[in-house]
């Protein structure tokens, strides 16, 4: 009975750190692509080409899966279901991935996942619009999701905007110095357009997010949503990408970076990402699923001078800390509101079965020889009420 009990325990712990572990592992994956992709894109990869590849092989890849997984929950497809699917597939796959990859090409990959650190808060703001997010500023909880977003972004422009002295954690970050300074001249002319860029794509991931926990309501079956959604963008992207790229040389892909930027993007964080994303979303809203964004610049910023050799500034360590501060001042709301939800559910069914049960009523015990020949009750009432 103790062996029940503890692995009861161990399950419950681990059903409640499961989507934490989701969401920060994703991170690690979004990191990886955001140093694979830069290498591609510099080498002349384009990115209207790559953000089709990358959903093709996500349909290829997760098809089979969700046709054979989903078979009991997969409900039929509405039109209403399908045009979501459609604007799904144009706000994440093409409109956000191509302005992210336009923005990333006038700046580094630690510019570019620090701008990302703004999805929280826009997200929190549209969750709040459209009411998936209640917010009481005199709860504490609601205080700290609000407190929380604020630092979030305020360490995101402390490492956007603060550069400070040149940290040397790692022995070599400092052998692309003179390479960075020689092209930081022509980065900085296009520094506006890869801001409202990166800004732009923000502002279409955070309505995927709040589309997509809409859609799951209606469409449960989350295997088959992320399959959909693939396919659905690599045909609309795949119109974009004809009128944008024009030349034939752009589509050739061989076992090189380009192969590997499409393999893993799509796969990790396309196929792999909208899942775990939708599950969570479902659960816990959109709001807990971008709170974890932060991090993928704070891992980007030391694969950066790992991989790429590029500089670790005072400023990002400061907005490190800042973000990590702001993460989990977000995350403890989130919690305490789940948690007193879930209070109040289980209150709330403890209430209703208690009225759904038949009031208990003390009897006397009747002598089987008494019999009163006035009364109507008959002989066998006591036997009744007893049972």
């Amino acid at each position: 009975m103790s062996e029940q009990t503890v692995w009861g325990m161990i399950s419950v712990g681990f059903n409640k750190i499961k989507p934490y572990v989701a969401m920060i592992s994703l991170q690690f994956g979004y990191a990886g692509m955001f140093i694979i992709t830069l290498v591609s894109l510099k080498r002349g990869f384009s990115h209207w080409v790559l953000a089709v590849y990358r959903h093709a092989i996500a349909t290829l890849v997760f098809a089979p899966f969700a046709y054979f997984l989903d078979k009991k929950t997969r409900p039929k497809m509405t039109k209403s279901i399908f045009l979501k699917i459609m604007v799904l597939a144009f706000l994440e796959p093409v409109l956000d991935q191509n302005l992210y990859y336009v923005g990333v090409q006038y700046a580094s990959a630690t510019f570019a996942a620090a701008s990302t650190n703004v999805l929280p808060a826009v997200t929190f703001i549209m969750a709040v619009i459209f009411r998936m997010e209640k917010v009481n500023l005199k709860k504490i909880p609601s205080l700290a999701k609000v407190i929380g977003t604020l630092i979030t972004v305020c360490g995101a422009m402390v490492m956007t905007l603060y550069t400070g002295p040149i940290i040397e954690i790692f022995w070599y970050s400092h052998g692309s110095s003179h390479h960075k300074a020689a092209g930081s001249a022509s980065a900085n002319q296009h520094w506006a357009t890869g801001t409202i860029m990166l800004l732009s794509c923000i502002v279409g991931w955070s309505g995927f997010f709040i589309l997509q926990n809409n859609t799951l309501k209606d469409y449960p079956a989350s295997l088959s949503l992320t399959t959909l959604i693939c396919l659905m963008g690599t045909l609309e992207g795949g119109v974009v990408a004809v009128i944008m790229e024009r030349q034939k040389r752009a589509w050739v892909v061989g076992f090189d970076s380009r192969l590997l930027a499409s393999a893993y993007s799509g796969i990790v964080c396309s196929g792999i990402a909208y899942y775990l994303q939708g599950v969570v979303n479902k659960v816990r809203g959109p709001v807990f699923v971008t709170a974890f964004s932060p991090l993928s610049m704070i891992i980007t910023a030391v694969l950066g001078a790992l991989v790429l050799s590029e500089q670790i500034h005072l400023g990002s360590l400061i907005g490190a800390v800042i973000i990590i501060a702001g993460l989990y001042s977000v995350v403890w709301g989130k919690s305490k509101e789940n948690s007193e939800s879930e209070s109040k559910d289980s209150s709330a069914c403890e209430d209703e079965k208690g009225h759904d049960e038949l009031p208990v009523v003390a009897h006397k015990k009747t002598p089987n020889n008494f019999h009163d020949k006035n009364s109507s009750m008959p002989d066998d009432y006591g036997q009744a009420c007893r049972v």
